[in-house]
């Protein structure tokens, strides 16, 4: 991913904008009405590659990991395995090529239910996962356009690169007191607004910009009430900090390169770290056990990558041996995507310590 933006400029606090003739909108409903235009007007991740796309072997281990969530709640007879955000469908692919082939009493216990709002993003999913409907009947997909219309049950979840884009609010702390960033063509202006509070207590230190995801903390309390009655486990991957920092991360991605996030709105893949202390805040007072974040590579090698990178290369030509090998680097390298995505689970509380993690304090 893209080095951090530098902090916007803002205007002084109670400035008009220049070109009034735009009404000023608050920066979270800015950013989901451009994110929802790319998503629905531009080619399927055309301007970024994810975890699922560089190697398989992300999306079998992901595979291995629900298989033994599913055993850790009692091989229930039906279970549902969702994924938030699932792209091209490569993820969920990969998943079932695991799920059926290694655990095939999982495989028939199975219910697949997809979050997914773009149309264009559903057809490719459902055509990534004909093969394994084709041969099991009962994994054919459900689609949903919220989390909160899943089927009650034992639930198992896996979203990848999912929480970055959610839209955010922006608020600074300035001599004036607390500004919030609304955007009016095409440039942030200030609004005066209350103190933000985050879940997790933090104290705001002054002179600080500081990001709240609303619709993340919701889904975090939402699992959290969830995982609190029934059998769950949510696992989340994503790029972000697992610390009480503070600052500016809203980036944007337009033809593969860095862009301004405000500018030529809908044509560019807006999106921000993920404030996975909030996050673990909202879901643990909400009733859920939490697990990590860990850093992206730890969690990766525990499962086995590098181990089941080898398998496959040693049956591989010297050429898709070395991409696999190359795949994996990148996956887990601290310096790729290793250290910069963390991971973090969300279970019941009555459920073990899922594969992957660790007692004692998060990296």
């Amino acid at each position: 991913m893209p080095p951090r933006p530098p902090a916007p400029e803002s205007l002084p606090p109670h400035q008009p904008a220049p070109g009034a003739e735009q009404h000023p909108e608050r920066l979270d409903a800015f950013m989901a009405r451009a994110n929802a235009r790319y998503y629905a007007t531009h080619p399927l991740l055309s301007d970024f590659i994810t975890a699922p796309e560089i190697s398989q072997v992300f999306g079998e281990l992901l595979g291995a990991w629900a298989a033994t969530i599913w055993v850790s709640m009692g091989r229930p007879v039906r279970v549902v395995l969702a994924e938030a955000g699932p792209g091209r469908g490569t993820l969920m692919a990969d998943m079932l090529r695991l799920i059926t082939s290694r655990v095939p009493a999982f495989a028939q216990a199975l219910e697949v239910h997809l979050v997914e709002t773009s149309p264009l993003m559903q057809q490719a999913q459902a055509k990534a996962l004909a093969p394994f409907v084709a041969r099991v009947p009962s994994l054919s997909p459900t689609w949903h356009t919220t989390l909160d219309s899943l089927p009650d049950g034992p639930l198992i979840l896996v979203a990848n690169e999912f929480l970055d884009a959610l839209p955010i609010r922006q608020f600074l702390h300035t001599d004036a007191g607390w500004q919030e960033h609304y955007v009016q063509n095409g440039a942030f202006c200030c609004v005066p607004c209350p103190a933000p509070s985050l879940p997790d207590g933090r104290t705001l230190d002054p002179d600080c910009v500081v990001e709240l995801c609303e619709p993340a903390l919701e889904v975090g309390r939402l699992l959290g009430q969830r995982f609190a009655h029934s059998p769950g486990a949510a696992l989340f991957l994503d790029y972000g900090h697992n610390s009480s920092q503070t600052g500016e991360s809203l980036q944007a991605l337009r033809h593969a390169r860095p862009a301004k996030p405000l500018e030529a709105t809908g044509e560019a893949d807006l999106t921000a770290h993920v404030d996975f202390t909030a996050f673990a805040a909202a879901a643990q007072q909400a009733g859920a056990a939490i697990w990590g974040a860990v850093t992206q590579g730890t969690f990766l090698r525990a499962l086995g990558l590098m181990e089941r990178t080898e398998q496959l290369a040693a049956h591989a030509s010297p050429q898709d041996a070395a991409e696999l090998r190359s795949g994996a680097h990148r996956l887990a390298a601290p310096e790729k995507m290793g250290h910069l995505f963390r991971v973090m689970a969300l279970t019941s509380p009555s459920l073990p310590m899922p594969p992957g993690f660790m007692k004692g304090p998060a990296e």
